[in-house]
C-alpha cells in the first residue's frame, strides 16, 4: 500500500507539477520579475547592494523543480487524507479533496496573509508562520466537520474553527511597499488561481493514476 501511494503521488504530482510550472511561467513569474525591478530601484535609491538573482533558464528550471516537488506533496497529502478518512479514491472526489485543501491552505490563509511580491510589506516571520499553520489546520478541521460529520454540534464547531483564526491575523511589521498596488493585486489573484489549479489537478491526477492501477490489479 505504501509503495502504491508513493508511486501514485509521484506520477500524479509530476504531471500536475509540469502543467502548473508552465502556467506559472506565463502568469505569476512575469509579475515577480516586474516587482523585482521596483525593489531593485528602491535598493539603488537607498544605496544598498542588491544581491544577484537567478535569471533566464536557471531560474525557470529552479522554479519548475520546486513546483513539481510541491505538486507531488499535494498529491500525497490528498491520497493520505482520503485513505485516512476511508473515502473511495477516484479522480473527481480526489479533485474535490484538493479543492478543500486549497480552501484551507490558500484561500483561508490569504485573508490574513495575501501572496506577497518581492518588496511588499511583511509581517514578522515567526508570527506569520505560526498563524498560517494554525489557520490551515483549523480551517481543514472545520471543513472536515462541516462536510463529513452529521452532528449539528460538529457543524457549529466546524464554522467556529474556520472563523476563529481571522480574529488573530498578524499585521504588517514593515508598512512600506515598493510594489505598486495594482501589481500586488494581480499577483495575489494569479497566485491563488494557480494554487487552486495545482491542488485540484494534483488530486485529480492522483485519483486517475490510482484508478488505473486498480484496474491493472483486477483479475482478468
Amino acid at each position: 500500500m505504501i509503495a502504491r501511494v508513493l508511486t501514485t503521488g509521484l506520477i500524479g504530482g509530476l504531471v500536475a507539477g509540469l502543467a502548473v510550472a508552465a502556467l506559472q511561467h506565463f502568469t505569476t513569474t512575469p509579475l515577480i520579475l516586474a516587482a523585482e525591478v521596483y525593489e531593485a530601484a528602491q535598493h539603488a535609491h537607498d544605496g544598498a547592494d542588491a544581491g544577484a538573482a537567478l535569471s533566464g533558464l536557471s531560474r525557470t528550471a529552479a522554479t519548475s523543480v520546486a513546483t513539481i516537488a510541491v505538486s507531488i506533496g499535494y498529491a500525497l497529502i490528498v491520497l493520505a487524507a482520503m485513505l485516512f478518512s476511508g473515502d473511495a479514491i477516484a479522480p473527481r472526489r480526489a479533485a474535490l479533496w484538493g479543492a478543500c485543501a486549497f480552501a484551507a491552505t490558500g484561500l483561508a490563509t490569504s485573508l490574513g496573509l495575501a501572496p506577497q511580491l518581492p518588496g511588499m510589506a511583511e509581517t514578522d516571520l515567526a508570527a506569520r508562520q505560526i498563524w498560517w499553520l494554525a489557520t490551515a489546520l483549523s480551517t481543514g478541521a472545520g471543513l472536515f466537520a462541516l462536510l463529513r460529520l452529521d452532528s449539528p454540534a460538529a457543524k457549529i464547531v466546524g464554522v467556529a474553527l474556520i472563523v476563529a483564526p481571522h480574529f488573530f491575523s498578524p499585521q504588517p511589521a514593515t508598512p512600506e511597499s515598493t510594489a505598486p498596488a495594482e501589481l500586488a493585486a494581480r499577483f495575489a489573484a494569479a497566485s491563488l488561481a494557480v494554487q487552486a489549479i495545482s491542488w485540484a489537478l494534483a488530486g485529480a491526477l492522483a485519483g486517475l493514476v490510482w484508478r488505473l492501477q486498480s484496474r491493472q490489479q483486477e483479475p482478468s
